[in-house]
């Protein structure tokens, strides 16, 4: 924020002695401009504050004395102390280490201890939980038997009620056009569990260590592989996971991510049979394109293969050209994404295990063949969802993955589905989209765009969006983590919703 914003803000803020800081965890920061402007003006003029927000801390107890620290000085005398860290040792040792007093907010930011944290709280925080709220502030219609609360315009705001339910589909392993039979067999759980897949566990790939201290290793190369130890088992295990997750998405997104998978494979054979540098990625979940579950970090400009027909088992013509240009791109536009590291350091099986999972792969891809969308029993279910049972209302569809979303958007269209919008992390303007989903509840005012009924989105809008002018959540996959299911449905669970 520039410090001309900050001088507006607190230029609005001086006509009053209460300061309510919305969302203040989004002050985490106590070395950032504006969170040092705000703490002045607060002390400057003894001003009260209310903190606002539905997650007072992230992932560190510091998220919370740092939001204490706009009303508490570092040497104020607190009502409590850190008990359970005091008990480690004695009051005098510890004052004698940290030069602190005990019952300061310094004291307690040297504590790890949830217990010493709830009894600081106890004296600040003012909980709410909707049920208290529901019990105290609300009136009840007699009518549809529901609570709401009365704002001061006398407009009427309903608790929505979280109803779950769970839509199942076909899978009839006796019709031989049934994909998601082929694909939920035994065969195909086997093949993916014994995959070796090697560009992420290239640690064992290494020549011994005897051979590489007589090579001559250069540069950076001497730490890259030093690196390469880190997390290589974790990464596969977590990639064989992720191929099922895709599979459970959708099995558009599992195939796709299968010629992926291949290409890359395909790229570090042509490498390794050229003797050219292998590009090494992060070793980090996030940058794993073709295997993260990370939905809106597609990488798909490095290359197309969405148009891939190829399933040939080896390096023929074809595929030797396309890895070919690809490797010329890594090298080239993307060649500050990844470390290059010689492939001369590593061992055949290398080379023999990239090529044991393709064709693995490959008989995948083969056996299920093109994937076909009018033999998507999912699918089916979904269209029926909309066009019949929820024909006349706005329909919120969320999926982990892109190319999830992007499926579902084109198949929609296709069956002749009005007013259909995709959100996800390559889109230009995914609160746009949100808010002609949503008008009413982010006062949108329209142009020449249209209202749109039915959105599909990743998770790129299952936080900070208000879309409660639906009432109907769709989860086409399940997320990695609860607490993603918990924040999509509080896109439409929140004040202001009307159905």
């Amino acid at each position: 924020m520039s410090s001309a914003v900050v001088q507006r803000e607190l230029a609005d803020l001086k006509r009053y002695r209460l300061v309510i800081i919305d969302e203040s965890h989004n002050l985490r920061n106590k070395e950032s401009k504006r969170y040092n402007a705000i703490r002045d003006y607060i002390q400057r003029n003894d001003s009260k504050v209310i903190l606002l927000t539905a997650t007072p801390y992230n992932k560190s107890y510091k998220d919370i004395s740092t939001q204490l620290r706009f009303f508490i000085s570092d040497d104020e005398d607190l009502p409590v102390r850190p008990e359970r860290m005091l008990a480690e040792q004695p009051e005098a040792q510890f004052v004698n280490d940290v030069q602190v007093s005990p019952r300061s907010i310094l004291a307690f930011e040297k504590s790890k201890y949830a217990e010493d944290w709830q009894d600081l709280l106890r004296y600040y925080m003012v909980r709410r939980t909707r049920s208290f709220i529901k019990a105290n502030y609300a009136k009840l219609n007699e009518t549809n038997n529901r609570k709401y609360l009365e704002f001061f315009d006398e407009t009427k705001s309903y608790f929505p009620e979280r109803i779950a339910k769970s839509v199942k589909f076909n899978v009839n392993s006796k019709n031989k056009k049934d994909q998601y039979a082929m694909l939920y067999s035994q065969d195909i759980v086997n093949t993916i569990n014994d995959l070796e897949i090697p560009r992420y566990g290239l640690a064992g790939k290494l020549v011994d260590k005897k051979t590489l201290e007589n090579m001559d290793i250069i540069g950076e190369e001497s730490q890259i592989i030093k690196n390469l130890s880190r997390a290589g088992k974790e990464i596969i295990g977590f990639c064989r996971t992720n191929l099922f997750k895709r599979l459970e998405s959708s099995g558009y997104a599992f195939i796709l991510s299968l010629k992926r998978h291949i290409l890359r494979n395909n790229i570090f054979l042509y490498a390794y049979e050229n003797g050219l540098p292998l590009p090494i990625g992060s070793q980090s979940f996030e940058f794993i394109d073709d295997d993260s579950n990370v939905s809106d970090n597609d990488q798909e400009s490095f290359i197309d293969i969405e148009e891939d027909n190829e399933t040939e088992p080896t390096l023929s013509e074809g595929l030797y050209k396309r890895a070919n240009e690809a490797y010329e791109l890594y090298q080239n536009k993307y060649k500050t994404r990844f470390k290059w590291i010689d492939s001369k350091f590593f061992k055949p099986t290398l080379k023999e295990h990239l090529i044991k999972d393709n064709k693995a792969l490959e008989e995948i891809i083969k056996k299920v063949g093109e994937w076909q969308s009018e033999n998507d029993e999912k699918l089916k279910e979904l269209i029926n969802l909309i066009s019949d049972k929820h024909k006349n209302d706005k329909v919120l569809i969320f999926t982990q993955y892109a190319d999830t979303a992007k499926y579902l958007y084109e198949q929609l269209q296709a069956h002749n589905i009005q007013d259909v919008a995709c959100a996800t992390g390559g889109s230009e303007n995914p609160t746009l989209l949100a808010s002609r989903f949503s008008p009413v509840s982010n006062e949108y005012q329209f142009g020449n765009d249209k209202e749109t009924r039915i959105l599909i989105a990743t998770d790129v809008l299952s936080e900070g969006q208000n879309l409660q002018d639906s009432h109907i959540i769709i989860n086409f996959d399940l997320p990695w983590a609860i607490i993603k299911l918990i924040q999509r449905a509080g896109r439409v669970d929140r004040i202001g919703q009307k159905s």
